[in-house]
């Protein structure tokens, strides 16, 4: 199988040899623009029906300059790894704006976006090479739970309507030129399991492979998944996958996320990768945390050789990003530990045979 080995390679090396930076938030930096439904529109949508106000990722057809800003912004703070303005770019939650056909135009043109900026920089930067990490998000809907109380076998998508739409955003994404997969926020690992299907379809058809990051995301302080899984069952659940790294991102501040982080990083034989909120959501939906606190936090589990990846979620900016990279310049990547073959099974919880 043909791979696109040099900036795999590239990647690997760097991933030794010290702890990779990610981006911060795309969303918060949009949202600091303050963008007009007639900047979503742009010329292109301007007689467009629906309301396309909030759908950020059009963003990357009708505003590619604000999109390359922010790029440029996060890369100019240290962030090794930029992910595309992706995570809505899938049929399914484009079917909201009646937009659900452009799918692959949007993950293309965002993974274009992306990488000439992180050429850019790696032009720049040399003895820092810079990569784009195709951002799969998680869709609107869940293969797992009924949204109807009332019919609880009820589902609002299957898992082959999920394949057909993960395809879509992962040929634009992969034409696009990434150098890496990112499926994240995963909050429903039936979800997760349809984009890793569909990644591999890909991968076997192409010949080709990328790495493939798996970020999942902790609701809530009960230490599970929207779908009820402990993160050792979901590390069960997806590590046949052999991920590049997995790990969590989302809803959680970095102190809270810190005990499901030790957890993956005592169990996972790959790369942990952890990119918190900046704290918890204010009661206006805002988040407080300095990028002081958030970089402390992260230096922290560094220094405690929990992490190989780590950047910020919602609400992180630049400042974040750039106090992290500081913090955490120096310190080693964690030691990727050597697999114990052991029969495990994921349901809610994992169970996993012993011999006596």
């Amino acid at each position: 199988m043909a791979t696109q080995s040099s900036n795999i390679e590239l990647l690997t090396e760097t991933a030794d040899s010290r702890i990779l930076v990610m981006d911060g938030a795309m969303g918060t930096m949009i949202q600091a623009e303050k963008p007009t439904e007639a900047d979503y529109r742009g010329e292109r949508f301007a007689d467009t029906k629906a309301d396309l106000f909030g759908n950020n990722e059009l963003l990357s057809l009708t505003q590619p300059e604000l999109i390359r800003r922010i790029h440029d912004a996060y890369l100019e703070a240290g962030a090794d790894i930029i992910g595309t303005n992706t995570f809505n770019a899938n049929a399914v939650s484009q079917a909201d704006y009646g937009l659900e056909d452009l799918s692959y135009e949007l993950n293309r043109q965002s993974a274009c976006l992306a990488n000439s900026m992180a050429d850019e920089w790696t032009a720049l930067t040399p003895l820092k090479p810079r990569f784009v990490a195709g951002a799969i998000g998680p869709t609107n809907k869940t293969a797992s739970i009924s949204p109807d109380v009332t019919d609880p076998g009820y589902r609002a998508i299957d898992f082959d309507t999920l394949v057909a739409a993960y395809r879509d955003a992962t040929l634009g994404l992969i034409d696009g030129g990434v150098d890496l997969l990112l499926v994240e926020t995963i909050f429903d690992t039936l979800n997760a399991k349809a984009a890793l299907y569909a990644i591999q379809t890909i991968f076997e058809e192409r010949r080709i492979e990328l790495p493939v990051m798996i970020s999942g995301t902790i609701t809530d302080r009960s230490g599970r998944t929207l779908t009820g899984q402990t993160p050792e069952a979901f590390w069960a659940s997806v590590e046949h996958v052999r991920p590049f790294s997995v790990g969590l991102n989302c809803a959680l501040g970095a102190d809270e996320m810190r005990p499901h982080i030790a957890e993956l990083s005592r169990i996972a034989d790959v790369r942990i990768s952890a990119y918190p909120n900046a704290g918890l959501p204010n009661e206006l939906g805002g988040y407080d945390e300095t990028p002081e606190e958030t970089s402390g936090a992260l230096a922290q589990w560094a220094q405690d050789g929990l992490v190989n990846i780590v950047g910020g979620c919602c609400g992180t900016t630049p400042d974040h990003i750039r106090a992290i990279a500081a913090a955490v310049d120096g310190i080693a990547p964690r030691d990727i530990p050597t697999a114990n073959p052991r029969l495990r099974l994921s349901g809610l919880e994992l169970f996993e045979f012993r011999a006596q």
